[in-house]
């Protein structure tokens, strides 16, 4: 961002919700018609029961580093260490192809932090529906088919973290045939 982030008095939750809205205004990728309730989806986490303000704050911004000029550094000088942290679990290394983080966020799945599981599956559970709603332009069938499958695999490694949103997320890879293993 050009500018720090002001904090604000009021919800504590009313700056991530602005900061998410104003930076992606016009994100460098946008895989939904609807760029204000993509980056919102996730926030809906808490109707999996989840309340904890680091990690609602983290699922509103999670993709804010990824996707738009916001550093790390603001991060953590508007919401501190934490969020910060949770941010940049979830957040993809640009440096690597998409198939290397793609393999990435497999492996690194089983490892993250409780929050940074949350915001996963939040983020996967509203991918997912939006592609079960519209396929994006340039997108095949078959590519929306892997996707699922590779959220498969990435969901395995964030097993027994919540089950409201593990069961959404089960509903939809069984429409897709895609494989799901229950809870250890």
């Amino acid at each position: 961002m050009n500018e720090p982030f002001r904090t604000l008095q009021n919800d504590p939750l009313e700056l991530p919700i602005r900061i998410t809205l104003e930076t992606h205004y016009n994100p460098l990728e946008l895989p939904s018609e609807t760029p204000y309730n993509y980056t919102l989806e996730p926030f809906r986490i808490k109707h999996g029961g989840i309340s904890l303000l680091v990690t609602l704050q983290a699922a509103l911004l999670h993709d804010t580093v990824e996707d738009t000029a916001t550093s790390p550094e603001d991060l953590e000088t508007a919401f501190g260490a934490t969020v910060r942290a949770v941010v940049m679990e979830v957040t993809d290394d640009r440096n690597l192809s998409q198939a290397q983080r793609k393999e990435a966020k497999v492996k690194a799945a089983p490892r993250m932090s409780n929050h940074a599981k949350l915001v996963v599956l939040a983020d996967m559970l509203y991918n997912l529906r939006d592609l079960q709603r519209v396929t994006p332009e340039g997108w095949s069938e078959e590519r929306v088919q892997k996707y699922f499958e590779w959220s498969s695999r990435v969901v395995q490694g964030l097993r027994g973290t919540n089950a409201e949103l593990e069961k959404k997320l089960d509903e939809l890879f069984s429409q897709r045939s895609c494989p799901t293993l229950l809870p250890h």
